[in-house]
């Protein structure tokens, strides 16, 4: 199994303190958060998209391209690429180049997106975002495979012959599609035999479960391979304590913050009790063979091999965050990585075998 930290880059005030960070040193936090995911052994690295508030992650490519400049190993994520908000030349143009930048270490997770503020920015309306977000993808897979491109589009002014630069390093690159609640991103995945990364981080596994079972039933439909199916899957919160009832004890605070704000807010409250969000939502919050059961319960509904966790704080000290996640990786990560396989490709640079010269072609 793999393991992935992501952020959304939320910008809001402390869930304990009421303070909130300058923007520029939050910035500063997501670099530290990659650092420190990096040096603790995490496989990848993800920077979400949204634009609209409490996130400022309106510019991945920028955020990612800092992080390449920084990291020598860990893969980097987009968590997730908004398609149907986006021009996917533009969208392409920017993702070769951070491919370059970052020697073939960018994988993308891709999806519609969520949220009313950012389809008003675009002018993207609930009636036609899946359409949007095929078409996207339609294009910007074939850009990525072909020197030439010739397309006919809906939402952007069609491709004749068109050349877009620069060509990329991996090729082509893996794309994940990110699937939340609706079997048109499930579809359009197992469609083209791309591998499905479930939210998982709002709900009970049930409805999750549901999709990730219907991916399998289409990757099959298609006729693809199903020993070749690869899923991710989130977290709704992460805190590993020697003991749970320590682990429940330093999570309670930040618990109670977020609901108090989500009521506030108006947003939907799913779980009314710690107690509850730790047995029924994702969240891996209890001493290590807590969340080692819990992963594995997880496992098999999903059948995953690629696990996201929290890369930020969310309100907890730094110091204790980091204990967390080091006891993750001392004492969940070995486990799990014995006992789930890792996914059925290679973790890291996709490249097309070199033309076979003439030279080569006689040794």
């Amino acid at each position: 199994m793999k393991f992935i930290a992501i952020t959304l880059i939320v910008h809001r005030p402390d869930p304990l303190t009421g303070v909130q960070k300058p923007t520029h040193d939050r910035f500063g936090e997501v670099l530290d958060n990659a650092l420190l995911a990096e040096e603790l052994g995490f496989d990848g690295f993800g920077v979400g998209e949204r634009h609209e508030r409490p996130f400022i992650s309106s510019s991945p490519t920028v955020v990612l391209s800092h992080v390449a400049a920084l990291t020598k190993r860990i893969r980097l994520f987009t968590a997730v690429t908004t398609l149907s908000l986006l021009d996917p030349v533009r969208a392409y143009e920017d993702y070769a180049t951070l491919d370059h930048l970052s020697n073939g270490r960018l994988d993308l997770i891709i999806g519609k997106g969520n949220g009313a503020a950012q389809r008003e920015l675009f002018h993207v309306t609930p009636e036609d975002q899946w359409d949007r977000n095929a078409e996207s993808y339609e294009v910007f897979r074939q850009i990525w495979r072909q020197d030439k491109v010739t397309a006919e589009t809906r939402f952007r002014p069609p491709l004749t012959d068109a050349e877009v630069w620069p060509r990329p390093y991996q090729r082509p690159i893996r794309v994940w599609h990110g699937s939340a609640t609706s079997k048109e991103s499930v579809d359009l995945a197992a469609r083209y035999g791309d591998p499905l990364f479930s939210a998982n981080v709002t709900h009970p596994i049930e409805p999750y479960a549901e999709l990730v079972g219907h991916y399998r039933e289409r990757w099959e439909h298609y006729g693809h391979d199903p020993a070749q199916i690869a899923v991710g899957a989130g977290t709704a919160g992460i805190y590993v304590a020697p003991t749970s009832q320590e682990a429940l004890a330093a999570y309670r605070p930040i618990f109670e913050s977020n609901l108090a704000f989500f009521k506030k807010a108006g947003l939907p409250v799913v779980f009314e009790t710690l107690e509850d969000f730790v047995e029924r939502s994702s969240a891996l919050i209890g001493s290590p063979q807590q969340v080692l059961d819990k992963v594995h319960r997880y496992h098999e509904q999903f059948g995953h091999t690629v696990l996201h966790l929290h890369a930020d704080a969310g309100g907890l000290p730094q110091s204790q965050h980091r204990a967390s996640l080091e006891l993750f990786q001392s004492k969940v990560a070995p486990v799990l990585r014995r006992e789930i396989p890792d996914p059925p490709f290679v973790w890291g640079p996709v490249l097309a075998a070199p033309p076979l010269t003439q030279e080569s072609a006689h040794v």
